[in-house]
């Protein structure tokens, strides 16, 4: 069984504690290990080495590491200690420690369909994310081990348009956290109907064209997906379409349209990921996620004083005081892939959707599909951002599928919904 590795944490030190049996060329006690770089060299306990190496020895072995971060940059980040199981390497990143978890494809996928949502929720919403997750997996590794820049897109004085990749990981393949796909290890993977759901579809991935599908997935589409090229490189695949996020075969309106785009924004169209009830939503959401309650329709505002601030901050460049927020080109979704933010210094039109997100936010807007009113009272400025969805809304909709799985729908239909025209195939 192939075996990948997971970059967990990096810190100026990481503390863990080892549960059960396991072996290493370095002496350790079994709680209150310290790691650390001094010199440029691993220092375990205050003893340099070259490598830090533990092997289980035992079914039931587990190690702990202490303060790991979770959701890196969003709204959610906190820390966590978390239980791992697999081997636990330890290497130098750029000057710190960084801990790592070699273990089997479908021991990490028991854990990744538990981090992303609820153990919990419905066998076929979970037997559906286990196939998609495994299929992105596959995916990226037959990339053919190419390693581009993390950070994507061009720049000039007046236009920034960034996307951000996942193949800048080169000391390991895949980092535990939202970058790449959440894995907190058997800290909430506790649900047999998890482990049921990766045995049942074993090596089963999502196929197009011959090729394992890159299946995106986000939180909640607002109820309609997106195409890959509205927020990652300028190509499309056609596995990963536009469409109502709905069984009822309504039209799909043109959201590229800014008059048609902000009516739909300020309705509430039916949908699967409207329809969630707390229940349902108990199921796919982990508690953390659950803080998050407005997901489908949501508002922010700020006054020209923080919006103004709030953008020098994020984009690290001084536009004075911040005048407007104009759309410039939106893509099938009604997400914004181009906004120009004007100043009384500049002005500069921003994209791809992430970066938009990224700078209106002290942590990541949950969608660019949003429009803006500016409003005045008591002679104070503000923005009123009104906007649909949580996510960049490719591929699966995992509010939508939770929907469905609740409704009956099989994980097959599931999956035909959310990834028209793939198949199902042995990887």
């Amino acid at each position: 069984m192939r075996r990948i590795d997971i970059g967990i944490l990096r810190a100026p030190e990481i503390k863990f504690d080892l549960i059960g049996d396991f072996c290493s060329d370095a002496p350790f006690v079994a709680s209150g290990n310290v790691v650390s770089v001094v010199d440029g060299k691993l220092c375990l306990n205050g003893n340099p080495f070259d490598t830090l190496h533990f092997y289980p020895q035992s079914a039931d072995a587990r190690f702990l590491l202490h303060d790991v971060v979770i959701g890196v940059g969003f709204h959610w980040q906190r820390k966590e200690d978390q239980c791992f199981t697999g081997e636990l390497l330890f290497i130098v990143e750029e000057g710190e420690v960084r801990a790592v978890n070699r273990l089997p494809v479908e021991d990490y996928l028991v854990s990744v369909i538990s981090s992303e949502m609820s153990a919990t929720s419905s066998l076929e919403l979970l037997r559906a994310h286990t196939i998609i997750s495994r299929s992105w997996l596959y995916a990226q590794l037959q990339r053919g081990g190419v390693v581009r820049q993390g950070t994507l897109g061009w720049e000039s004085d007046d236009e920034i348009i960034r996307w951000y990749a996942r193949e800048d990981h080169t000391l390991f393949d895949f980092c535990a956290d939202d970058h790449c796909q959440r894995y907190q290890g058997v800290t909430r993977a506790a649900n047999p109907n998890v482990v049921r759901a990766v045995q049942d579809t074993s090596d089963i991935v999502l196929k197009y064209d011959g090729k394992v599908c890159d299946a995106r997935f986000s939180k909640c589409c607002g109820g309609v997906t997106e195409r890959f090229s509205a927020c990652w490189e300028n190509e499309d695949f056609p596995y990963l379409e536009t469409f109502r996020d709905s069984d009822g075969g309504e039209p799909l309106p043109d959201l590229t349209s800014e008059s048609v785009a902000r009516e739909w924004i300020e309705s509430v169209p039916a949908s699967f990921c409207s329809s969630g009830s707390k229940e349902v939503l108990s199921q796919v959401l982990n508690g953390y996620d659950q803080e998050t309650n407005d997901f489908y329709r949501w508002t922010v505002r700020y006054t020209q004083e923080q919006l103004t601030e709030l953008v020098k901050e994020r984009s690290c460049i001084d536009f004075g005081e911040i005048i407007d927020l104009q759309p410039v080109e939106r893509a099938a979704s009604g997400r914004l892939v181009r906004l120009r933010v004007v100043g009384s210094k500049r002005s500069v039109v921003v994209g791809k959707e992430l970066e938009i997100r990224r700078w209106l936010s002290a942590s990541h807007l949950y969608s660019s599909a949003f429009v803006v009113d500016k409003v005045e009272e008591d002679g104070v400025i503000s923005f009123v951002l009104k906007g649909a969805g949580w996510g960049h809304g490719v591929g699966l909709c995992q509010i939508g599928a939770a929907v469905m799985g609740e409704k009956g729908y099989s994980y097959v239909e599931i999956l035909n919904h959310y990834y028209p025209g793939a198949v199902l195939e042995k990887v």
